[in-house]
């Protein structure tokens, strides 16, 4: 099962978005597990730059649980 979040599109300069590779996930997350708080432990590329299918890992603050989730590809929409 794939798990898929919002994401917010990087400002690269003065109102200009990058579709298709500029998207970054949130810096937290709540927790499946608990309702915690869980933060982004995972870091860009050295470019900055994230991208469908890249792998982010999350840790709750409260029950240390750890989330893997995959970037969803901004083309999709399919909702849950």
């Amino acid at each position: 099962m794939v798990v898929t979040f919002p994401m917010r599109p990087i400002l690269r300069g003065p109102y200009e978005f990058r579709q298709t590779a500029g998207m970054s996930p949130e810096n937290e997350i709540v927790c499946v597990d608990c309702g915690g708080r869980c933060f982004l432990l995972t870091h860009a590329r050295e470019d900055g730059v994230w991208l469908p299918g890249d792998i982010v890992t999350y840790r709750c603050q409260d029950c240390r649980d750890r989330w893997d989730l995959v970037l969803p590809d901004v083309d999709d929409e399919e909702t849950f």
